[in-house]
């Protein structure tokens, strides 16, 4: 943890890019878990995109509950 917070003070916009790849290969994984649970219910493409973005939002929401 330490040698991010000293990227993110010393170089940010490297810190940024780290981060944002970080959080488009996680939700990548993602996607390929919903596909792969839901693969064998013949559902729409978009199904697996809507069920993750759904556990997101339901996270968010019991986050800001529990402040």
């Amino acid at each position: 943890m330490d040698y991010l917070q000293r990227l993110r003070q010393e170089r940010p916009v490297v810190y940024l890019l780290v981060l944002l790849v970080g959080v488009w290969v996680g939700f990548q994984v993602l996607l390929v878990v919903a596909q792969l649970l839901l693969g064998p219910f013949a559902l729409p493409a978009w199904a697996p995109l809507a069920l993750v973005l759904a556990v997101l939002v339901l996270i968010a929401r019991r986050q800001q509950r529990s402040r």
